[in-house]
Protein backbone atom coordinates (compact mmCIF):
# COMPACT_ATOMS: atom_id res chain seq x y z
CA UNK A 1 0.00 0.00 0.00
CA UNK A 2 2.81 2.39 0.75
CA UNK A 3 4.60 1.68 -2.53
CA UNK A 4 1.44 1.91 -4.00
CA UNK A 5 0.58 5.31 -2.87
CA UNK A 6 4.44 6.65 -3.40
CA UNK A 7 4.13 5.53 -7.01
CA UNK A 8 0.20 7.77 -7.44
CA UNK A 9 2.06 10.56 -5.93
CA UNK A 10 5.31 10.43 -8.21
CA UNK A 11 2.66 10.14 -11.38
CA UNK A 12 1.01 12.92 -10.05
CA UNK A 13 3.60 15.35 -9.80
CA UNK A 14 5.05 14.46 -13.16
CA UNK A 15 1.35 14.85 -14.57
CA UNK A 16 0.98 18.51 -12.65
CA UNK A 17 4.48 19.64 -13.70
CA UNK A 18 4.20 20.98 -17.01
CA UNK A 19 1.21 23.22 -15.47
CA UNK A 20 2.32 23.93 -12.28
CA UNK A 21 5.62 26.18 -11.02
CA UNK A 22 5.68 24.54 -7.63
CA UNK A 23 5.31 20.91 -8.67
CA UNK A 24 8.18 21.29 -11.67
CA UNK A 25 10.29 22.74 -9.53
CA UNK A 26 9.89 20.12 -6.96
CA UNK A 27 10.45 17.11 -9.56
CA UNK A 28 13.97 19.49 -11.23
CA UNK A 29 15.01 19.94 -7.41
CA UNK A 30 15.11 15.80 -6.76
CA UNK A 31 16.56 14.79 -9.61
CA UNK A 32 19.19 17.19 -8.99
CA UNK A 33 19.88 16.24 -5.85
CA UNK A 34 22.32 13.24 -6.88
CA UNK A 35 24.37 15.82 -9.09
CA UNK A 36 24.61 18.41 -5.57
CA UNK A 37 25.99 15.39 -3.18
CA UNK A 38 28.64 14.24 -6.47
CA UNK A 39 29.94 17.97 -6.50
CA UNK A 40 29.77 18.63 -2.91
CA UNK A 41 30.08 16.32 -0.81
CA UNK A 42 33.43 16.52 0.82
CA UNK A 43 35.52 13.21 1.21
CA UNK A 44 36.33 11.94 5.12
CA UNK A 45 33.68 14.46 6.18
CA UNK A 46 31.48 13.59 9.06
CA UNK A 47 27.91 14.90 8.09
CA UNK A 48 24.87 15.00 9.73
CA UNK A 49 21.28 14.47 8.30
CA UNK A 50 18.48 16.52 9.07
CA UNK A 51 15.49 16.52 7.12
CA UNK A 52 12.31 18.36 6.75
CA UNK A 53 9.27 18.03 5.33
CA UNK A 54 8.76 21.63 5.37
CA UNK A 55 9.79 25.13 6.72
CA UNK A 56 7.75 25.00 9.76
CA UNK A 57 9.43 21.57 10.36
CA UNK A 58 13.23 23.17 9.54
CA UNK A 59 12.62 25.76 12.11
CA UNK A 60 12.02 23.49 14.46
CA UNK A 61 15.60 21.98 13.19
CA UNK A 62 17.37 25.05 13.62
CA UNK A 63 18.56 25.36 16.83
CA UNK A 64 20.09 22.03 16.92
CA UNK A 65 21.63 22.48 13.40
CA UNK A 66 23.14 25.83 15.03
CA UNK A 67 24.42 24.71 18.21
CA UNK A 68 26.08 21.69 16.63
CA UNK A 69 28.03 23.64 14.37
CA UNK A 70 29.01 26.32 17.15
CA UNK A 71 30.42 23.96 18.84
CA UNK A 72 31.51 21.28 16.65
CA UNK A 73 32.46 22.84 13.78
CA UNK A 74 34.10 20.10 12.37
CA UNK A 75 30.56 18.16 11.61
CA UNK A 76 29.13 19.36 8.54
CA UNK A 77 25.58 19.56 7.87
CA UNK A 78 23.19 18.27 5.19
CA UNK A 79 19.70 19.68 4.84
CA UNK A 80 17.08 18.17 2.72
CA UNK A 81 13.45 18.91 2.38
CA UNK A 82 10.70 17.90 0.64
CA UNK A 83 8.37 21.01 0.11
CA UNK A 84 8.74 23.42 -2.52
CA UNK A 85 7.73 26.46 -0.08
CA UNK A 86 10.93 25.26 2.74
CA UNK A 87 13.66 24.69 0.18
CA UNK A 88 13.15 28.09 -1.86
CA UNK A 89 13.08 29.89 1.61
CA UNK A 90 15.95 28.20 3.21
CA UNK A 91 18.43 27.23 -0.07
CA UNK A 92 20.83 29.73 0.75
CA UNK A 93 20.97 29.28 4.78
CA UNK A 94 24.46 29.66 5.99
CA UNK A 95 24.29 26.77 8.83
CA UNK A 96 24.13 23.95 6.23
CA UNK A 97 26.61 22.82 3.91
CA UNK A 98 24.32 21.33 1.32
CA UNK A 99 20.92 21.86 0.88
CA UNK A 100 18.92 20.03 -1.40
CA UNK A 101 15.09 18.31 -2.21
CA UNK A 102 14.99 14.73 -0.82
CA UNK A 103 13.83 12.37 -3.17
CA UNK A 104 11.26 10.35 -3.21
CA UNK A 105 11.32 7.54 -0.87
CA UNK A 106 11.55 4.53 -3.47
CA UNK A 107 14.11 1.68 -3.06
CA UNK A 108 16.02 2.95 -5.84
CA UNK A 109 16.33 6.72 -4.48
CA UNK A 110 16.96 5.73 -1.06
CA UNK A 111 20.31 3.59 -1.92
CA UNK A 112 21.41 6.24 -4.26
CA UNK A 113 20.75 9.13 -1.72
CA UNK A 114 22.59 6.75 1.11
CA UNK A 115 25.18 6.50 -0.99
CA UNK A 116 25.90 9.74 -2.07
CA UNK A 117 25.33 11.54 0.92
CA UNK A 118 27.17 8.64 3.34
CA UNK A 119 25.58 10.26 6.74
CA UNK A 120 26.74 9.66 10.81
CA UNK A 121 23.30 10.35 11.85
CA UNK A 122 19.93 11.36 10.77
CA UNK A 123 17.41 13.88 12.05
CA UNK A 124 13.67 13.54 11.66
CA UNK A 125 11.04 15.56 12.86
CA UNK A 126 7.77 14.39 14.66
CA UNK A 127 8.46 11.86 12.96
CA UNK A 128 8.84 11.87 9.50
CA UNK A 129 7.55 8.58 8.21
CA UNK A 130 9.79 8.08 5.41
CA UNK A 131 9.68 3.83 5.84
CA UNK A 132 11.91 3.06 3.23
CA UNK A 133 14.58 5.68 4.57
CA UNK A 134 14.06 4.66 7.78
CA UNK A 135 14.35 1.00 7.30
CA UNK A 136 18.01 1.63 5.24
CA UNK A 137 19.36 3.69 7.67
CA UNK A 138 19.05 0.77 10.25
CA UNK A 139 20.30 -1.44 8.26
CA UNK A 140 23.37 0.49 7.61
CA UNK A 141 23.54 1.15 11.27
CA UNK A 142 23.25 5.21 11.14
CA UNK A 143 21.67 6.45 14.39
CA UNK A 144 18.65 8.31 13.81
CA UNK A 145 16.62 10.36 16.16
CA UNK A 146 12.95 11.93 16.04
CA UNK A 147 12.80 15.45 17.58
CA UNK A 148 10.13 17.49 18.81
CA UNK A 149 7.57 14.08 18.13
CA UNK A 150 4.28 14.00 18.97
CA UNK A 151 1.96 10.81 19.04
CA UNK A 152 -1.77 10.02 19.78
CA UNK A 153 -3.78 7.26 20.16
CA UNK A 154 -6.09 7.84 16.73
CA UNK A 155 -2.62 7.89 14.76
CA UNK A 156 -2.98 4.86 12.11
CA UNK A 157 0.33 3.76 13.91
CA UNK A 158 -1.37 2.07 16.58
CA UNK A 159 -4.59 0.86 14.46
CA UNK A 160 -4.73 -2.71 14.08
CA UNK A 161 -3.53 -1.77 10.20
CA UNK A 162 -0.71 0.09 11.39
CA UNK A 163 1.14 -2.66 13.04
CA UNK A 164 4.05 -3.32 9.87
CA UNK A 165 4.34 0.47 10.04
CA UNK A 166 4.71 0.70 13.44
CA UNK A 167 7.45 -1.67 13.56
CA UNK A 168 9.86 0.45 11.00
CA UNK A 169 9.81 2.98 13.98
CA UNK A 170 11.77 0.74 16.17
CA UNK A 171 14.52 2.05 13.44
CA UNK A 172 15.18 5.03 15.33
CA UNK A 173 17.43 5.31 17.77
CA UNK A 174 15.99 7.83 20.32
CA UNK A 175 12.33 9.72 20.22
CA UNK A 176 12.20 13.19 21.94
CA UNK A 177 8.79 13.87 22.37
CA UNK A 178 7.23 16.81 23.14
CA UNK A 179 4.70 15.69 26.11
CA UNK A 180 3.97 12.83 28.41
CA UNK A 181 0.69 11.43 26.48
CA UNK A 182 3.43 10.33 23.71
CA UNK A 183 5.73 8.81 25.89
CA UNK A 184 3.34 6.71 27.06
CA UNK A 185 1.61 5.60 23.89
CA UNK A 186 5.12 4.65 22.91
CA UNK A 187 5.97 2.82 25.86
CA UNK A 188 3.15 0.99 25.74
CA UNK A 189 4.49 -0.68 22.42
CA UNK A 190 7.51 -1.11 23.97
CA UNK A 191 9.37 1.17 23.14
CA UNK A 192 11.96 2.12 25.67
CA UNK A 193 14.29 4.92 23.70
CA UNK A 194 11.74 7.87 24.88
CA UNK A 195 12.40 11.00 26.79
CA UNK A 196 9.64 13.88 27.49
CA UNK A 197 11.88 17.08 26.45
CA UNK A 198 9.22 19.19 25.17
CA UNK A 199 9.38 21.14 21.85
CA UNK A 200 12.51 22.96 20.28
CA UNK A 201 10.39 25.19 18.30
CA UNK A 202 10.23 27.43 21.01
CA UNK A 203 13.92 28.12 21.20
CA UNK A 204 13.74 29.23 18.13
CA UNK A 205 10.65 31.51 18.46
CA UNK A 206 12.38 32.85 21.54
CA UNK A 207 15.79 32.90 19.76
CA UNK A 208 13.79 35.14 16.67
CA UNK A 209 12.02 37.30 20.04
CA UNK A 210 15.63 38.25 21.04
CA UNK A 211 16.83 39.60 17.49
CA UNK A 212 13.87 41.86 17.07
CA UNK A 213 14.57 42.09 13.38
CA UNK A 214 14.28 45.59 11.85
CA UNK A 215 11.57 45.87 8.82
CA UNK A 216 12.09 49.47 7.56
CA UNK A 217 9.37 49.47 5.32
CA UNK A 218 6.88 48.12 8.63
CA UNK A 219 8.23 51.21 10.77
CA UNK A 220 7.12 53.66 7.91
CA UNK A 221 3.55 51.74 7.55
CA UNK A 222 3.06 51.96 11.24
CA UNK A 223 4.62 55.37 11.63
CA UNK A 224 3.31 57.00 8.27
CA UNK A 225 -0.60 57.71 9.08
CA UNK A 226 -3.11 60.68 8.36
CA UNK A 227 -4.84 59.69 11.38
CA UNK A 228 -3.58 57.65 14.67
CA UNK A 229 -4.30 53.98 14.04
CA UNK A 230 -4.26 52.36 17.96
CA UNK A 231 -4.15 48.61 16.76
CA UNK A 232 -2.12 46.83 14.47
CA UNK A 233 -3.54 43.37 13.99
CA UNK A 234 -1.00 41.25 12.41
CA UNK A 235 -2.84 38.26 10.66
CA UNK A 236 -0.75 35.12 9.42
CA UNK A 237 -0.94 32.49 7.42
CA UNK A 238 -4.83 32.94 6.85
CA UNK A 239 -6.80 31.24 4.68
CA UNK A 240 -9.67 32.85 2.49
CA UNK A 241 -12.15 31.57 5.33
CA UNK A 242 -10.15 33.41 8.02
CA UNK A 243 -10.36 36.80 5.72
CA UNK A 244 -13.80 36.62 5.94
CA UNK A 245 -13.64 37.07 9.70
CA UNK A 246 -10.79 39.82 9.55
CA UNK A 247 -11.87 42.20 6.48
CA UNK A 248 -15.33 42.84 7.60
CA UNK A 249 -14.03 43.85 11.06
CA UNK A 250 -11.15 45.74 9.47
CA UNK A 251 -13.35 47.43 7.22
CA UNK A 252 -15.56 49.14 9.81
CA UNK A 253 -12.64 50.16 12.14
CA UNK A 254 -11.20 53.00 10.79
CA UNK A 255 -8.44 52.95 14.22
CA UNK A 256 -6.95 49.84 13.02
CA UNK A 257 -3.73 49.07 11.04
CA UNK A 258 -3.81 45.29 9.62
CA UNK A 259 -0.84 43.32 8.30
CA UNK A 260 -1.95 39.93 6.53
CA UNK A 261 0.00 37.11 5.50
CA UNK A 262 -1.33 34.53 3.12
CA UNK A 263 -0.67 31.26 3.85
CA UNK A 264 -0.07 30.73 -0.20
CA UNK A 265 1.03 33.41 -1.67
CA UNK A 266 1.06 33.56 -5.63
CA UNK A 267 -0.98 36.00 -8.05
CA UNK A 268 -4.07 34.82 -7.60
CA UNK A 269 -4.11 34.56 -4.38
CA UNK A 270 -3.19 37.90 -4.26
CA UNK A 271 -5.52 39.68 -6.74
CA UNK A 272 -8.65 37.80 -5.10
CA UNK A 273 -7.31 39.04 -1.23
CA UNK A 274 -6.60 42.75 -2.52
CA UNK A 275 -10.19 42.95 -4.56
CA UNK A 276 -12.01 41.92 -0.94
CA UNK A 277 -9.95 44.88 0.65
CA UNK A 278 -12.04 48.07 0.89
CA UNK A 279 -9.70 50.11 2.58
CA UNK A 280 -6.08 51.29 0.96
CA UNK A 281 -4.03 48.31 0.67
CA UNK A 282 -0.79 47.24 -1.16
CA UNK A 283 1.34 44.57 -1.77
CA UNK A 284 4.80 44.62 0.57
CA UNK A 285 7.01 44.02 -2.64
CA UNK A 286 5.80 47.29 -4.45
CA UNK A 287 5.80 49.32 -1.41
CA UNK A 288 8.11 51.99 -0.71
CA UNK A 289 9.22 54.70 1.60
CA UNK A 290 6.98 57.18 -0.36
CA UNK A 291 3.38 55.11 -1.16
CA UNK A 292 3.81 53.31 2.29
CA UNK A 293 1.82 55.70 4.27
CA UNK A 294 -1.22 56.32 2.23
CA UNK A 295 -2.25 52.32 3.27
CA UNK A 296 -4.08 50.99 5.77
CA UNK A 297 -3.41 47.46 4.89
CA UNK A 298 -0.04 45.80 4.47
CA UNK A 299 -0.07 42.46 2.61
CA UNK A 300 3.24 40.31 2.63
CA UNK A 301 3.83 38.55 -0.59
CA UNK A 302 7.44 37.27 0.71
CA UNK A 303 8.21 33.88 2.11
CA UNK A 304 10.11 34.17 5.30
CA UNK A 305 9.16 37.66 7.37
CA UNK A 306 6.03 36.64 9.12
CA UNK A 307 8.16 35.69 12.63
CA UNK A 308 9.45 39.07 12.33
CA UNK A 309 6.71 40.98 11.22
CA UNK A 310 4.43 39.53 14.35
CA UNK A 311 6.64 41.93 17.04
CA UNK A 312 4.86 44.89 15.38
CA UNK A 313 1.65 44.15 16.58
CA UNK A 314 -0.77 44.57 19.18
CA UNK A 315 -2.37 41.62 18.54
CA UNK A 316 -2.20 38.48 16.36
CA UNK A 317 -4.73 36.26 14.29
CA UNK A 318 -3.37 32.89 13.44
CA UNK A 319 -4.47 31.26 10.48
CA UNK A 320 -6.01 27.48 9.59
CA UNK A 321 -8.63 27.11 12.43
CA UNK A 322 -10.95 27.39 9.47
CA UNK A 323 -9.06 24.93 7.43
CA UNK A 324 -7.52 21.64 8.84
CA UNK A 325 -5.36 23.20 11.61
CA UNK A 326 -4.33 26.18 13.45
CA UNK A 327 -0.83 27.21 12.16
CA UNK A 328 2.32 28.05 14.09
CA UNK A 329 0.86 30.06 17.36
CA UNK A 330 4.32 30.70 18.91
CA UNK A 331 5.71 33.35 16.63
CA UNK A 332 3.46 35.41 17.48
CA UNK A 333 2.69 34.19 21.46
CA UNK A 334 7.02 35.15 21.73
CA UNK A 335 6.08 38.70 21.43
CA UNK A 336 4.08 38.94 24.21
CA UNK A 337 0.99 39.99 22.31
CA UNK A 338 -2.66 38.34 22.82
CA UNK A 339 -3.17 35.45 19.88
CA UNK A 340 -6.43 34.58 18.29
CA UNK A 341 -7.73 31.53 16.24
CA UNK A 342 -10.28 29.65 14.51
CA UNK A 343 -12.18 26.49 15.82
CA UNK A 344 -10.02 23.49 14.58
CA UNK A 345 -6.83 24.33 16.88
CA UNK A 346 -7.34 20.12 18.22
CA UNK A 347 -4.03 18.87 16.32
CA UNK A 348 -1.88 21.54 17.41
CA UNK A 349 -0.76 21.00 20.68
CA UNK A 350 0.70 24.59 21.34
CA UNK A 351 -2.85 26.36 20.54
CA UNK A 352 -4.28 24.06 23.04
CA UNK A 353 -1.61 24.91 26.04
CA UNK A 354 -1.41 28.26 25.33
CA UNK A 355 -5.61 28.95 25.77
CA UNK A 356 -5.20 26.93 29.13
CA UNK A 357 -2.17 29.26 29.68
CA UNK A 358 -4.29 32.57 29.18
CA UNK A 359 -2.13 33.75 26.13
CA UNK A 360 -4.95 32.56 23.84
CA UNK A 361 -8.46 32.98 22.33
CA UNK A 362 -10.61 30.65 19.50
CA UNK A 363 -13.07 32.50 17.73
CA UNK A 364 -16.07 30.19 16.26
CA UNK A 365 -17.69 32.34 14.04
CA UNK A 366 -17.43 36.47 13.06
CA UNK A 367 -19.27 37.67 15.82
CA UNK A 368 -17.26 36.00 17.86
CA UNK A 369 -14.57 37.37 16.42
CA UNK A 370 -16.01 40.75 16.83
CA UNK A 371 -16.38 40.76 20.44
CA UNK A 372 -12.82 39.40 21.38
CA UNK A 373 -11.68 42.27 19.08
CA UNK A 374 -13.79 45.02 20.46
CA UNK A 375 -12.69 43.84 23.96
CA UNK A 376 -9.35 43.93 22.82
CA UNK A 377 -9.54 47.84 21.22
CA UNK A 378 -11.75 49.24 24.42
CA UNK A 379 -9.52 47.86 27.32
CA UNK A 380 -5.76 47.86 27.02
CA UNK A 381 -5.31 46.31 30.30
CA UNK A 382 -7.04 43.38 29.03
CA UNK A 383 -4.92 43.27 25.74
CA UNK A 384 -1.65 43.67 28.09
CA UNK A 385 -2.47 40.73 30.52
CA UNK A 386 -3.56 38.26 27.68
CA UNK A 387 -0.48 39.47 25.81
CA UNK A 388 2.06 38.96 29.25
CA UNK A 389 0.67 35.54 29.57
CA UNK A 390 1.94 34.55 25.73
CA UNK A 391 4.58 35.69 26.60
CA UNK A 392 5.36 33.64 29.39
CA UNK A 393 4.08 30.59 28.17
CA UNK A 394 6.52 30.75 25.41
CA UNK A 395 9.58 32.25 27.84
CA UNK A 396 8.62 29.06 30.24
CA UNK A 397 8.60 26.06 27.75
CA UNK A 398 12.42 26.82 26.30
CA UNK A 399 15.32 23.68 26.58
CA UNK A 400 14.54 21.00 24.60
CA UNK A 401 17.27 21.90 22.07
CA UNK A 402 20.07 22.04 25.03
CA UNK A 403 18.50 18.51 26.22
CA UNK A 404 18.87 16.93 22.95
CA UNK A 405 22.38 18.18 23.02
CA UNK A 406 23.53 16.95 26.03
CA UNK A 407 22.10 13.50 25.35
CA UNK A 408 23.80 13.32 21.97
CA UNK A 409 26.95 14.72 23.53
CA UNK A 410 27.24 12.40 27.21
CA UNK A 411 26.22 9.38 24.80
CA UNK A 412 29.04 9.89 22.40
CA UNK A 413 27.32 10.11 18.91
CA UNK A 414 28.77 13.97 19.14
CA UNK A 415 32.45 13.68 19.95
Amino acid sequence: MYSLILDLYALMLRLFAPFSKKANRMLKGEKQTFTILKKKREVNASYIWFHAASLSEFEQERPLIERIKKEKPEYKILLTFFSFSGYETQKYYAWADIICYLPLDTNHNVVRFLNGAEPTMAFFIQPDFCFNYLDELAFRNIPVFSISSIFHRKQFLFRWYGKSYLNILRSYTYFFVQNEESHIILTEKEFNNVIVNGNTRFDRVFEIYEQKKHLPLIDEFLNKSETHKSCTLIAGNTYPKDENLILPYFDQHPEMKLIIVPHTINKSRLRNLQYKINRPCLLYSQATKSNIGGCDCLIIDWYGLLPSIYRYGNAAYIGGGFHSCTHNILEAAAYGIPVLFGPNYQRSHEACDILTAGGGMTALDAAEFSRIMDALLIYSHWQQEIGEKAGKFVAENRGATETIYSYLYQSEYIK
